[in-house]
């Protein structure tokens, strides 16, 4: 009730509000923070019209640390795994769709394209075997920790999978979208003109390469990582 009040009109709240907001910030933060803050509080000020909107930020980033710890590390492995896979998924599925529905459209009127121009769908196909290693690799991490307790190791382990879970993810979208792009210029420009097929082969090779910068940089973010 008091957080509600807090958040529709923080300059209407009573002493007894204030207090027994007080007391729910110190039952939740560690002691160290307890005092300054709870002192900070009880303090008009900070809850004036002027302030409402910078009390509620230091309120909420005063907060993650303890939402961050209450979360099992696993779980943020897990979601990193899950992403690294999925968002690879989307970046190949796009880049085939791109590439596939101009390769199948050109043709039909120059069918001398179909045979050579399905590197490009290979290349976007790659896309999605980057995230199925990398996801093998982070998976590899995995283990339940004796006596069901987590150390300051295992949480490090759970956000260094996550964050390279989305670092490779979004590598390999934007690499799918990129290649099948360029796949889908390719495919037109060589019904076109066939001498310019090897030259767009080449730029389609570099962005290629975008992806497997995701996956190094996602290797050495977790190299280090492991539950104990």
């Amino acid at each position: 009730k008091v957080s509600l009040k807090f958040l529709a009109r923080p300059s209407q709240l009573s002493s007894v509000d204030l207090s027994l907001f007080s007391q729910g910030f110190e039952q939740s933060h560690p002691p160290l923070l307890v005092q300054p803050i709870s002192s900070l509080l009880a303090s008009r000020f900070f809850f004036s019209d002027t302030f409402s909107s910078f009390s509620l930020f230091v309120m909420l980033a005063l907060s993650v640390d303890t939402w961050l710890s209450s979360l099992n590390p696993l779980m943020w492995a897990g979601l990193g795994t899950g992403l690294t896979m999925g968002l690879s998924v989307v970046g190949a599925a796009w880049g085939i769709f791109l590439t596939g529905s101009s390769l199948l459209g050109a043709g039909v009127r120059v069918p001398r394209i179909r045979s050579k121009n399905l590197i490009s769908v290979i290349f976007c196909e790659a896309v999605a075997i980057y995230g199925i290693i990398m996801a093998i690799i982070f998976q590899g991490k995995f283990s339940e920790p004796q006596g069901n307790t987590y150390i300051t190791a295992n949480y490090y382990s759970g956000y260094a999978i996550f964050f390279a879970g989305l670092t490779v993810g979004f590598a390999n979208l934007f690499c799918g979208i990129c290649v099948g792009l360029i796949g889908s210029s390719c495919a037109l420009s060589d019904a076109a003109n066939e001498e310019l097929f090897v030259k767009i082969l080449v730029i389609e090779i570099f962005g290629s390469a975008l992806g497997l910068f995701g996956v190094i940089i996602g290797i050495v973010m977790v190299a280090s990582a492991g539950f104990h």
